[in-house]
This record gives C-alpha cells, structure tokens and sequence, in this order.
C-alpha cells in the first residue's frame, strides 16, 4: 500500500482517545495507529501554545507543524502530521497568504528568499478583500499549515463556516484567497493537494435531503450554488456545479475531488452531522471535508474514501492513497523518493536515517518547551548507554520561560547515534508539589531527594500522602488511569462547532428541531441564557424539577415508542426560549424531520409545564 494522506476535523477534542475504538489508549500514537495514515491533517484542535502537551508534539517517529489562533482562545487550528520513516518536507508555512513570520523572524514567507519560499502568494491586485478584512485577518485565526514536498505542495485548512452575516466578508475573503494561492502554485508548474473541513457542499448529492429543504425555504437550486464562497469553490473544481458564466480569472479549474472521483455516484457519503440533533445515526449529515488534487496528479492515486465509522468528534475522517511508483516527466519514479529531501530515499530504499537535522524551523518539535527532548516512553523502554543526571543553566532558563514554577530534570547520553526518536539529550519538566501536571513525571534520582520527600510526607499529614497512591513506581505512569479526564472535561462533555456550511449546515430557519438543544449545550457565558447562576434567575419549572429529584424518581412521558423522553431546552428567541420540553429520545432519521411509525425520532413534544404526571407507584 502506498502512502496515505488522512484529513479529519476532530472537533476540539484534547484527547480523542477518551472515545471508542480507543479508549484504553492514552497517546497519539494509538489514534495514527487506526488510521493507518502517513501523513494526518487536523482541523479544530481549538488550543493554544500552553496547551500542547508532550502527547500531542513528542511522537516517536513522527514531526507535526501547527497553525494557532493569534488573538481568540480554544478556536480553530490546525496542525499536519507527517511519519518520518517515510515522508518529511522541504519547507513549511503557516497562513494561506504568507504574511506571517517564521519563528524567530520578522520577515514574512513572502518576503523570503526565493529559494526559502513556496511560492504562489497574492500578487498586487489578484485578492481584492471586503469590509475590515486584510490579509493578516485571515493568516491570524490558525486556519492553515502549508508543507511543501519535492512531489507536490500540500495545504492543510480549516475554511471559515457559514455561522452569520457578519463573518461573510471574512468567509468569502478566506475562499477567495485559497483560489488565488492554488491558482498560483499551479500556475507555477508545482502539484498541488488541498485536504481539511472546507465548509463548502458541492453539489445537491453531498447533503441530505437538499431539494426538499430548499423547496421549503422558498430557494431554488440555483441560488443555493451561487453563494459566493461555493461558487467559488466549484469553479476551483473539475465537474464542479457552476452557474454559467464563470467569473473572471476563474474560467479553468484545476483541483479534482477524490472522493468523488473514486465513487462519483454514491449517495450519503457524508463527513459531517449535527451532534445536538444527533443526526448521525441516521446519516443526515452533509460532505464537506475533501482530499483535492491538481490535474497532474489525478493518476497518482489509487484509492479515496471516508472512514465514517470513526467516532470522536461531529465530522470523520476522509483519506486518499498515492501509489508506491508514480508517473512524472522524468518517468516512473517510487513517491518515497520524491516525498523526502534529495539523498534521503532513492529507488524506494532508503539511504540514510531521519535525524533531528531535517526539522524545519516550523516544526513544533522546536519550540522552546520541547526542543532538545524526547517522548517519557522512550526514556523507560530504550536502553540508554550509561545515563547521567545533570542540569545547564541555558536549559533551565529556557523551561522557566515557559512555566516558572516547573523544575527541570535533564538527561544526556553518551551515545554518538541520533535517530528521531532518541535525540541527544532530553529534558523532563516537573511540576512543583503544588502544582498537579497530566503531562509531566517526577523522577528522584538520589538517596537524599527520596529523604527530603519522605519528610515533607510525614509534615503534610495523611491527605498528602493518599494522593501519592498509585505513583511509587515508574511504571504507574505509563498505566492508563481509571477515570479520564478527558471524558469528564466539560469541554469533551459539550464538544463546540463552527457551525455547518450553508442553509443545510446551518439549519437557520427550519423547522421547530432547531429549538431542541440539550441543556449542557447551554452557553452560560450569553447574558441571554436563562441558566447563567442560579442566584440571578429563578426558573419555576427547574426549581420543581429539582424538587422532584429529592422526593423521588422523577416521571417522564413516553414517546410513541414507549421509551422514556429525554427533556430539551429551546434557546430559538422568542417567547418560549428558555423552555423546557420532552421529546423522543431516539435519532432522527435519514430524512432529517420527525416520523411516524418508523425506528427513528418520533414526533412526541410536550412542554415540561404542561405535562402532569401520574404516580402509579
């Protein structure tokens, strides 16, 4: 099998492993393990610098490259990973119009020497931008990774979603600006793939139940497909679904859809649902996750899908496969060989190993915090040749920089070979005693650290000690713990989405399901909300709700199914926002409305104030 490039939105979830298939498995490398990928693309990580955690940057065998927000907290981003022992890139950017700096620079990719660049930037007058939007708007929300291989250019993106009105001028500037860029690499005479959550559908038979929802909304086809931002996106598309005529400059497409071109007829392979609909099950949802590639490349690949069985976050994964030789002006040639710096592989063999040295200045494996050190499981399962303990001030300096109340604990070996996954020194930061850490390991390594302990444990009495269960060994780190934190996160519990593309996505106007949302979907931090704290607002029907819990089992109706409803909470403005009301607890179906007489949601409703209960107990 050759190499394989994998897209997926995960949602903002830290830690995906909480989830099924893996839910034992506590590191990254379980999750690359399922998709089998050679090359992973991220949208929607939402974190920030402080965030990463040696897990999510300290991979053995593998580099990654993240795009972060620069101003908003936990939104966007996006980071590519790419396995060392088959592929590794000759440059690396972040934005899609190469205004940023690299690290440590101020000169922006643009402004590189020409040999340092990748080139395809906006020129003078190609990108023409609405309202308050310039080009370092767009470069500033962590919306883009771009990797540039000797086989091709790959750009990873997470484009703006459809939510309201006022994100429309960056919405529309953030499309305009990837076609340019597209356009420009080709233009060029490089390959181009372009794979991520582009919020966009393509045509009426990547979303569900598309003419009948328009039909109610009063909105032909034709209008749907001449959005700005899809039409834009469909004349950068091979068969893509333009109206006539095209607009300037965009007459020619020059990107194919592989999905579609592996399966150009099959119906519900969608890639995202709405979770607060839980429209999953059913499969309602709407494709707009892609693989893309430019035309002189169609023939490389030889195989495109969804892995929609995939659980974890609203969206699955989507994937496509580059053959082990393909076909280039200098004839047939194996992709390794082409998919890493000069000298590395030739012929499919390779000649020399990875090495630190091949990192570019972009690769998160260089920031401060993780430069100079290797993954916690590498240090107990590798046999270093004979370990000393010692500590230099340049390195203390630079972990304090990232956290001030962090000790540090650096380990050297003595063996002259460097690989990727045993660099030639290491640093382990260690949380103080006052300060609990899920990514960090203690580590005593004398007699008189493990007497200084036993005293401050006989000083901080029996609560002290109950919390160092479980942690007399080193192995007891490696274990997965017992209760995941992940899971039990609020942020987990209520995963956050941009909103979905277009009037299908977003579901603005339609139908009284969008009133239902759970009541931990609830945004306590709208002064609208009627759950903002208990001591601002009383609500009669909580309070008896409350009651009910204390005096006994609470009764709920039934659904047409007989099985108990589950109780929403409608947040649509209005007189009735706020409400409480019972449904059935059962997924909506593929048509996306209520049913009658089938396995799916049925159409009970019933206010919470005005259902009366009867005790038959």
């Amino acid at each position: 099998m050759g190499l394989r490039i994998t897209t997926w939105n995960v949602n903002g979830i830290r830690n995906p492993f909480s989830y099924q298939p893996w839910r034992d498995k506590k590191t990254f490398e379980a999750m690359f393990d399922i998709l089998e990928a050679d090359i992973v693309v991220m949208q929607e990580t939402k974190i920030q610098r402080k965030d990463l955690q040696d897990d999510m940057v300290l991979i053995p065998g593998w580099d990654v490259f993240f795009s972060l927000p620069r101003h908003k907290k936990g939104y966007a981003g996006v980071a590519i990973y790419t396995r060392n022992s088959v592929c590794a890139p000759i440059r690396a950017e972040e934005g899609i119009v190469g205004v940023l700096c690299p690290p440590n620079s101020s000169t922006q990719f643009k402004d590189m020497p020409r040999d340092q660049q990748i080139g395809g930037y906006p020129r003078p007058g190609q990108l023409q931008l609405n309202g308050n939007i310039d080009e370092l708007t767009l470069d500033s929300e962590g919306r883009c990774v771009i990797l540039e291989f000797p086989a091709f250019v790959l750009i990873g993106t997470y484009s703006p979603a459809n939510r309201d009105e006022s994100r429309d001028d960056f919405r529309l500037g953030y499309m305009e600006a990837l076609d340019v860029r597209v356009r420009n690499l080709v233009a060029m005479g490089k390959r181009v793939i372009v794979t991520g959550d582009l919020n966009v559908v393509r045509d009426a038979i990547d979303t569900a139940n598309l003419l009948e929802r328009l039909r109610k909304e009063g909105m032909t086809a034709a209008d749907f497909f001449s959005a700005p931002s899809r039409r834009v996106f469909n004349q950068l598309l091979f068969e893509g679904n333009v109206i006539e005529p095209k607009d300037e400059d965009r007459e020619n497409p020059v990107l194919w859809d592989l999905c579609r071109l592996f399966h150009p007829t099959r119906e519900g392979m969608y890639t995202c649902w709405d979770t607060k609909k839980n429209s999953r099950p059913g499969n309602f949802g709407s494709r707009i996750d892609y693989v893309l590639c430019s035309d002189d490349m169609k023939n490389w690949f030889i195989d495109s899908n969804i892995q929609e069985g995939l659980m974890g976050s609203d969206h699955c994964p989507v994937f496509a496969v580059l053959n082990d030789t393909v076909e280039t002006h200098d004839g047939e040639i194996y992709i390794k060989d082409i998919m890493n710096p000069p000298g590395v592989f030739k012929d499919g063999k390779r000649l020399r190993e990875w090495s630190t040295k091949d990192l570019l200045p972009l690769s998160a494996k260089l920031i401060p915090e993780f430069d100079r050190r290797q993954n916690i499981k590498d240090m107990f399962f590798k046999k270093p040749a004979t370990p000393k303990t010692t500590s230099t001030p340049s390195q203390e300096a630079s972990i304090g920089q990232a956290d001030s109340s962090e000790k540090l604990i650096t380990t050297r070996s003595t063996s002259t070979g460097t690989t990727d996954s045993e660099p030639s020194s290491s640093a382990i930061a260690v949380p103080s005693p006052d300060k609990s850490s899920s990514r960090t390991l203690k580590r005593t390594s004398s007699a008189s650290t493990t007497s200084n302990k036993s005293q401050k444990k006989a000083r901080t009495g029996p609560t002290r000690e109950s919390s160092m269960k479980g942690q007399s060994n080193l192995m007891g780190f490696l274990k997965p713990k017992t209760t995941d934190e992940a899971t039990n996160s609020e942020e987990n519990a209520k995963p956050l989405t941009d909103g979905f593309d277009g009037i299908v996505e977003a579901e603005s106007s339609h139908g009284p399901i969008e009133t239902e949302t759970p009541k931990a979907d609830i945004d306590k931090s709208k002064p609208n909300s009627i759950f903002n704290d208990a001591e601002d607002v009383f609500d009669p029907i909580q309070a008896k709700e409350s009651w009910s819990k204390l005096l006994g089992k609470r009764i709920v109706p039934k659904c047409e199914h007989g099985e108990d409803c589950i109780s929403l909470v409608t947040k649509k403005p209005g007189m009735n926002r706020g409400r409480s009301f019972f449904i059935c607890p059962r997924p909506l179906g593929p048509s996306g409305e209520k049913e009658k007489g089938t396995q799916w949601r049925c159409g009970t409703f019933i206010w919470s104030s005005e259902w009366k209960p009867v005790n038959t107990s």
